[in-house]
């Protein structure tokens, strides 16, 4: 029998890979039958968890999907290049389904200049701010719809602005020696290393 830590991981995983949610949102609706007492699991426990569900459930179509946001990612990382712009969350990690927002985090100088070029680029946005522990004020937020053609469809696109300066911290690793983030010529080394794995399992197979 799983312990409730475990349980509420393997939920919120089916909630974030076959609804699209949020770590922090999956883990908390996972976590209503166990008490407001319950510990709640990292998101690591999740992200496992998430990679065991697209392993049973969807990974015949899952490794398509990602290489579809990352090559979206990599659109916008060139347009928004000027803001340094590193990709977090599901895409950078290999978790990401059709249903995942792509996050982008930049990093500026002023604030404002993203949604300036938003604007001079013509495109639409919704402005929003995240909550951060130990910080007053909130990390703005851009959200956008961002079409994806190779998905036939719209992706949601979260622009996070961060300070210049927090760049610096923006790298370390997790406790597995695993990035968060990585820039636009990290993302292409990754894309690289998945396509001469994806060749040698297919020619393995082929043997």
């Amino acid at each position: 029998m799983m312990n409730p830590s475990a349980e509420i991981a393997a939920v919120a995983a089916r909630l974030v890979v076959d609804e699209g949610m949020e770590y922090a949102a999956a883990k908390r609706r996972a976590a209503r039958d166990f008490g407001p007492r319950v510990a709640l699991p990292g998101n690591e426990e999740v992200e496992d968890a998430v990679r065991e569900h697209i392993a049973l459930f969807h990974a015949d179509t899952q490794p398509a999907e990602l290489r579809a946001l990352r090559e979206l990612a990599l659109v916008w990382m060139a347009r928004l290049a000027e803001f340094r712009p590193h990709l977090s969350g599901a895409a950078w990690r290999g978790t990401a389904t059709r249903l995942s927002a792509l996050h982008l985090d930049l990093y500026c100088d002023d604030s404002k200049a993203p949604e300036i070029a938003l604007v001079n680029a013509g495109v639409d946005y919704d402005g929003a701010g995240l909550d951060r522990p130990g910080r007053r004020e909130p990390l703005p937020l851009l959200t956008l719809a961002a079409p994806c053609p190779a998905l036939g469809e719209t992706v949601t696109l979260h622009l996070l602005l961060h300070d210049a300066d927090e760049q610096r911290g923006a790298l370390k690793p997790d406790a597995r020696g695993r990035s968060w983030r990585g820039d636009a010529a990290a993302l292409r080394r990754v894309i690289a290393q998945d396509d001469t794995e994806d060749g040698a399992a297919g020619g393995a197979h082929q043997d």
